[in-house]
């Protein structure tokens, strides 16, 4: 699967390069044709709509991360009461405490990964819409700037900053 995308975008690529090298040839062309790049990664991270996705989702989860973190310190304190009066503690004592960590540490476990999935899913979803809203303003930009092709920057071996729109596309979502 990784080697089909890889080869997709090498072929895009190098669709893209020859392409840009048939309209430079033309020579007259080369002066209509206007390129942009994106840097879809840093509007993902530093765009309006990203800083607000954030922020919801750590107070979505934040509850979450408390009664976890509650879940892990109980334990610790059990595991610390063993080590430390463990011997000293009648058997029956000794035995039941270690059930209740055992039992304590796999609610733990079991709280961590479902708030991990439950982030992955949530974090996905958020980046969907984002992506969603991010392909409209730059389509927005392309459209009202007259560009013939705009590329996402990850693929490109080089780029001229005068090419890059990534700043437009950031103040474009900084007002919506």
């Amino acid at each position: 699967m990784k080697q089909k995308v890889l080869r997709l975008r090498t072929l895009t690529a190098a669709a893209c390069v020859i392409l840009v090298s048939a309209w430079g040839s033309a020579g007259a062309l080369a002066d209509e044709i206007k390129i942009g790049v994106v840097d879809t990664e840093r509007i993902l991270a530093e765009s309006a709509p990203a800083v607000r996705a954030l922020k919801k989702i750590e107070k979505e989860f934040l509850p979450r991360d408390q009664e976890i973190k509650k879940l892990a310190l109980q334990s610790k304190a059990l595991q610390d009461l063993l080590e430390n009066e463990g011997k000293a503690m009648p058997e029956a004592d000794r035995r039941s405490k270690e059930r209740e960590l055992a039992t304590l540490n796999r609610e733990l476990q079991r709280a961590q990964r479902q708030m991990r999935e439950d982030l992955s899913l949530r974090q996905n979803d958020e980046v969907a819409t984002l992506q969603l809203t991010a392909s409209k303003a730059i389509q927005i930009i392309a459209e009202a700037e007259k560009y013939d092709l705009i590329l996402p920057l990850r693929d490109l071996v080089y780029r001229s900053a005068r090419v890059d729109i990534t700043e437009k596309v950031i103040k474009a979502l900084a007002d919506k």
